[in-house]
């Protein structure tokens, strides 16, 4: 079992790619604690006799961690991002959203990509600094590879879409993403709901890291995706740093002025 220990000590965080297979099974770790204990996903490939969530893609993908050193269990890995280009995709032979939304719209763009993936942090580091760090561990990689659009799956937890119709009509209603870069989920779910609802409550139902992508100027596509497996209904999620909103993406030293 690889449950962390609690520590009362000061995080001491660095961020970096995973260098080693104990680096990805540490991910994948943390990964099973949060979506299959604490969110009741399930699939074909996790592993519950060594509590590993894993899938095919990630031998096809990097995973960018947040450590804290300051442990001493061994264990340091508390937060990750798994992340696929398009080099990656093309040899998995799709990008993970591909599962579930059609992404023609961004492929066909000609525009540098790069998913987002398997975001997580442990409970212990959520509301802190860490998701801080760990945002301007990726900030680096969009300097350095010219990134033009991040995307990825973000889900809300549960599959009832009359308890989330209200979260869901809102991000249709104030977040569809522009023509150009508008995928459409696979199965479809319309995100509209034709339901009365309450921005400022509609609002509070929607997941944490999903909000901080919509206040960076994030979209969401067409239409949601119901994965009963992982227990969750999905949207894809758009960043278009040509339109993020800066004022945001300088606190994560993100920046749309780079020559790309």
């Amino acid at each position: 079992m690889n449950y962390f220990e609690s520590t009362n000590a000061t995080p001491q965080y660095a961020v970096r790619m995973a260098q080693t297979l104990g680096d990805v099974r540490q991910a994948q770790s943390l990964r099973y604690r949060v979506f299959v204990k604490e969110l009741g996903a399930d699939g074909p490939l996790i592993d519950h006799s060594a509590w590993l969530e894993k899938d095919d893609f990630d031998k096809h993908s990097e995973h960018l961690l947040l450590l804290d050193m300051a442990r001493n269990d061994g264990d340091r890995v508390v937060g990750v991002y798994r992340l696929m280009d398009s080099e990656s995709a093309s040899i998995a032979g799709q990008f993970y959203s591909q599962r579930e939304f059609d992404l023609e719209p961004l492929i066909k763009s000609g525009r540098t990509l790069l998913e987002l993936g398997r975001s997580c942090l442990h409970a212990d580091y959520r509301g802190g600094a860490g998701m801080m760090h760990l945002w301007q561990g990726l900030a680096k990689i969009v300097r350095d590879r010219q990134i033009d659009v991040l995307f990825g799956v973000a889900s809300f937890h549960g599959t009832d879409l009359e308890t989330l119709a209200p979260s869901l009509s809102l991000l249709h209603c104030d977040y569809l993403a522009p023509r150009d870069i508008c995928v459409r989920s696979n199965i479809y779910e319309a995100l509209d709901r034709g339901t009365v609802w309450d921005r400022v409550d509609a609002m509070k139902q929607v997941p944490a890291l999903m909000k901080a992508y919509l206040r960076l100027g994030g979209f969401v596509g067409d239409g949601a995706y119901v994965d009963y497996e992982f227990n969750t209904t999905d949207v894809c999620v758009i960043l278009d740093l040509a339109r993020m909103n800066q004022n945001q993406a300088a606190l994560y030293g993100i920046r749309n002025d780079l020559d790309v």
